[in-house]
């Protein structure tokens, strides 16, 4: 481990920070869902909706996204495509016509959220998606960027950014390695 860039507390920080900014910037959070992407990204959006729910005094709804099928480097990976059997449609909604805040770990080159876009779009044709994520690290391949970012770290490609979040994980921090 190189160092520790975000401990429990600031993570906290980090989701109350943006949890404030999805509010402000939808005007409410009239249509507004959340989608974390398996699978700190699941918990990350939980901890967003629980925090505009305490706000806000308003459940919204989160949800969970599987998007192994949708990935572009099965192939690559040990797994092959024929299977990989992701938990189908986790989804139990439609998407049409709502503001979808998808969320995520941390943000690298953008192929796991381009991956996430795909699938969300088989559940209909939401009103918009904006990404918020914990970590952004740069080194985009594609021209994606974050709505709402926990904080930026730069780091070189050799590095690895951890994320760890409890209940998932023993403890929650974020560590480069």
């Amino acid at each position: 481990m190189k160092a520790i860039i975000m401990d429990e507390k600031a993570i906290f920080r980090a989701v109350s920070r943006i949890s404030h900014e999805i509010i402000e910037r939808n005007k409410g959070v009239e249509d507004v869902v959340v989608v974390g992407i398996k699978t700190r990204g699941i918990y990350l959006g939980q901890m967003i909706a629980d925090k505009i729910r305490q706000i806000e005094n308003i459940k919204i709804e989160s949800y969970s996204l599987d998007i192994t099928d949708y990935r572009d480097d099965l192939e690559t990976k040990t797994l092959h495509r024929s299977e990989a059997q992701s938990e189908k449609k986790e989804l139990k909604f439609s998407i049409k016509g709502k503001k979808v805040i998808l969320v995520d770990d941390v943000l690298y080159t953008g192929r796991t959220v381009r991956s996430a876009m795909n699938a969300l779009l088989e559940y209909g044709r939401p009103s918009g998606i904006q990404l918020a994520v914990l970590i952004d690290r740069g080194h985009r391949e594609l021209p994606i960027r974050a709505d709402y970012v926990g904080k930026n770290v730069p780091t070189s490609i050799e590095e690895k950014v951890k994320v760890l979040l409890a209940p998932y994980d023993a403890e929650s921090m974020v560590a480069i390695y």
